[in-house]
């Protein structure tokens, strides 16, 4: 069977495809930022508010949020505020978009808890490196994490044989002591 082959054959379980939450209350930017990252070998998932995203984050995980910053409800800074305040999405890349009209919005962004801000209007482009980039420092994360766990395992696990060979000499020198003085004092 040809690689090509077979790589086609693979199920969606085998080849992550990366869920990009977009959100967008402005239907036609919406539209044209699912249709862009679905072009762009991205799996998009659409909500036009920030309650629709809260509700897809509950629904299915994803690897990166896109949303506009001002939305009327609740904004892309509540957004934000949300998905940093819930321990499961923590880590979760956020990325939020606004217009160069507004110069507070970046810093609005960054306070709430943003990991990026892209001005508009951009490039698809840089907004794809840009995912890429955040996508790549979450896995790093993630594996730096998982590393620190495995030498936090085997730090526990040293510990535990280091007690038991104290426990094992501690008990040996407990019989060395009592066969000594059944033996009487040794000759000088």
């Amino acid at each position: 069977m040809t690689q090509a082959l077979s790589d086609g054959l693979q199920s969606d379980n085998q080849r992550h495809v990366t869920r990009v939450l977009v959100v967008d209350p402005n239907k036609r930017n919406l539209a044209v930022l699912v249709r862009r990252l679905s072009e762009a070998g991205y799996r998009a998932i659409a909500a036009d508010n920030g309650r629709a995203a809260i509700a897809e984050l509950l629904r299915q995980p994803v690897d990166v949020v896109v949303a506009e910053l001002y939305m009327a409800g609740i904004s892309g800074a509540e957004l934000a505020r949300v998905i940093r305040g819930q321990a499961q999405w923590r880590d979760l890349p956020v990325m939020l978009i606004t217009g160069k009209s507004r110069p507070n919005g970046a810093v609005q962004a960054y306070e709430a808890g943003a990991d990026d801000v892209i001005l508009k209007p951009f490039h698809f482009e840089v907004l794809f490196a840009r995912i890429e980039r955040r996508i790549a420092r979450t896995q790093s994360l993630q594996a730096l994490r998982d590393d620190n766990a495995a030498l936090d395992a085997r730090v526990v696990t040293r510990a535990i044989e280091l007690g038991d060979m104290r426990d094992r000499w501690l008990a040996s020198e407990t019989e060395r002591r009592r066969l000594e003085s059944l033996l009487g004092p040794r000759p000088a």
